[in-house]
Formats: C-alpha cells, sequence, structure tokens
C-alpha cells in the first residue's frame, strides 16, 4: 500500500488529452477539477455546481469547506478547466443547487468516492501506468508536487492542501529530511 504516486505534468497531458479527444465532458470536468482543487475525493465529488460557478459563469476560485478537518479551503480554477466545467454543466444541463457530477444511479444524489476510483483507474491505466500505484488522492497529491518543485515553498503547498501542520505537508510531499534541512538551512541566512 503506501502513499500513492502524484501524477507527473506529461501524465497530466496523456489523460486530459485522451479525455478531449475522446469528447468525455464529464471525465474531462471530473479530471480538470481534481488536479486544480487539490480537493479529497470525499469533497470533489460533493462539489455542486454554485460551488464554482456564478450565473453562467465559472469562478476563477472556489472555497470548500473540507469534510475531513472542517476547514475552508480555497483553490484556483484554471482557464482550461473552467472551460471543461462549462461545457461539462450545459451539456448535462445543471442547475445551480445540483450536484456537479450527479450519479447515474437512482437515489445517489453524486458519484460515489468508489464510482470516482473506478474512473481514476481507468485513467491511469489508459496511458499505461499499473492502477496499483495511483489513486484518487494521487490527483490531489499532483499539483501540489508540481508546485513544490517549482517553488519550493512548503508553507504555499501547505496553505493550498489546507495542513494546520507543516510538518504534514513535509510528510505528504514526501520530502527527505536532507531536504527539509538544507532549505531550513538556506532560509537561515
Amino acid at each position: 500500500m503506501g502513499q500513492k504516486l502524484p501524477l507527473k505534468l506529461k501524465e497530466v497531458w496523456e489523460i486530459r488529452i485522451r479525455l478531449q479527444l475522446g469528447k468525455r465532458l464529464r471525465e474531462l470536468a471530473l479530471f480538470n477539477l481534481a488536479i486544480d482543487s487539490k480537493l479529497r475525493g470525499c469533497d470533489l465529488v460533493k462539489l455542486k455546481v454554485r460551488d464554482v460557478a456564478h450565473g453562467d459563469q465559472i469562478t476563477k476560485r472556489a472555497m470548500v469547506m473540507q469534510q475531513k478537518t472542517h476547514q475552508p479551503v480555497q483553490f484556483e480554477i484554471t482557464e482550461p478547466t473552467r472551460a471543461s466545467v462549462m461545457d461539462w454543466i450545459k451539456q448535462a444541463k445543471l442547475k445551480s443547487e445540483d450536484y456537479l457530477f450527479p450519479s447515474r444511479i437512482h437515489g445517489s444524489p453524486h458519484i460515489t468516492t468508489r464510482q470516482y476510483a473506478r474512473i481514476v483507474e481507468k485513467w491511469v491505466a489508459s496511458i499505461g501506468l499499473n492502477p496499483a500505484d495511483y489513486g484518487t488522492h494521487s490527483f490531489r497529491r499532483t499539483k501540489a508536487s508540481l508546485i513544490y518543485r517549482r517553488t519550493k515553498s512548503l508553507s504555499a503547498v501547505q496553505l493550498l492542501l489546507g495542513h494546520t501542520k507543516l510538518e504534514s505537508t513535509v510528510r505528504y510531499l514526501g520530502i527527505e529530511v536532507d531536504d527539509a534541512l538544507e532549505m531550513a538551512e538556506q532560509k537561515e541566512v
């Protein structure tokens, strides 16, 4: 078991392009929002249209109360994600109070975390990755790890993920103790 791997940028694009070429609007919106939002699966599947849209506009930023921590977390919604989410909302004819990813199963208002996990398995398998190495949490970790690699800012990633302790972010990113100490020494100069 252990921590699931984040996707590399190349892998993000491989999945995104497959979904675009397949004209799978619902999955493309789900994928893009999973990457942008860095939300846990339980929070992602419960998003409502009103969480990300005002009228016929997808917001550039959204704020969601996390189920696990009961803390709000804010995230940016990039232009490609806004476009894919709007296309999905229009195709599905969703209203403000609707769940963004409604279930096709009668009696369930939105897709379940298990359904989301099965979708993720298909995505990673479609580009030749081992589904055992990746899961829904891989999508939460992907943008955070890309941001960390680019900025080396633990505090920025901590804020983006809604972690209360820096140690949690260090563990989450899988940063080695030596790397953390080296960064701390550089900051003291």
